[in-house]
């Protein structure tokens, strides 16, 4: 996309804009493993995600969600214990993606649903 589409989308990235304001209002004071940077503004309280890519919030790891959204007043690698052996890596949304969960039934997989079982009776009015 080149330079005009950095000066005009904002849906892949920053735009030219952000960028420039990031870098005169905000200090940088972590990456994540994705590559998102997180930015605090020098004056205030106000905490932004330039994120690595397009920009999804799912991209964005609990523990920087936790210090974005102001639950955590110190950042994520000095204020959180160590992760537990049962935690697993958080995914995406793949909401409207190819990788989406379809269960059996839904169209993108035919359509065709388990015949019923017979022990369900629907509801009549007046019947008891």
């Amino acid at each position: 996309m080149g330079i005009l589409g950095k000066i005009f989308t904002w849906w892949d990235g920053a735009t030219v804009g952000t960028l420039l304001n990031s870098w005169k209002t905000g200090e940088q004071v972590g990456e994540d493993g994705l590559g998102n940077r997180y930015f605090r503004a020098r004056k205030g309280d106000r905490r932004w995600v330039l994120y690595n890519g397009s920009n999804d919030a799912s991209r964005v790891p609990p523990e920087w969600h936790g210090w974005l959204h102001g639950t955590l007043d110190e950042l994520p690698g000095e204020a959180l214990p160590a992760p537990r052996a049962w935690e697993r890596e958080p995914t995406a949304n793949l909401t409207g993606s190819a990788g989406a969960y379809r269960p059996a039934g839904a169209l993108e997989r035919g359509g065709r649903r388990a015949a019923a079982t017979g022990d369900y009776e629907a509801w009549r009015p007046g019947a008891e």
